[in-house]
């Protein structure tokens, strides 16, 4: 039992410790909010990712710590999930429907995705699903977080 343990343990690991295909990427992301993004691995399964969206008379600065994984044993793919947090600035484009203006926004985020680094070339394409909780300015639940982001990676 305890070999069958040991074993599980090493093909679990070896399967994070490949999760890694670059080491930073800055690019574009594009959303409901686009904006700009950069990512960096600080362990080989693990990544800090910046998000500065813009729009709705805007911005907001995001920060998330994500974790990485090899997806469907396929090299260069991998799925990540994590979590973090946001502030912004947004100007309700329509006052007249809810008697909102410029409002500050503070709250945190999750984020899950998976992403595809090409072998050939130094760019990597991601789709993930992120959502938002909003604590103040315009309090509530944000599931609208989808979003494409294309990187340069070096």
């Amino acid at each position: 039992m305890k070999k069958l343990l040991f074993i599980t343990l090493l093909a679990l690991m070896g399967s994070t410790v490949y999760a890694q295909d670059y080491n930073t990427g800055i690019g574009l992301r594009g959303t409901f909010v686009s904006g700009l993004t950069v990512k960096h691995f600080v362990k080989e399964d693990a990544a800090l990712e910046g998000i500065a969206s813009f729009g709705r008379g805007g911005m907001s600065l995001k920060g998330l710590y994500e974790w990485h994984a090899r997806a469907f044993d396929v090299e260069g793919l991998n799925w990540y999930y994590g979590a973090g947090g946001h502030i912004g600035n947004w100007n309700n484009e329509y006052p007249w429907v809810d008697g909102r203006g410029e409002f500050l926004v503070i709250g945190v985020d999750g984020i899950v995705g998976i992403e595809y680094k090409i072998q050939e070339i130094p760019i990597s394409l991601s789709v993930d699903y992120n959502p938002s909780l909003n604590f103040t300015g315009y309090p509530g639940f944000w599931g609208y977080g989808g979003a494409l982001s294309i990187r340069y990676t070096f």
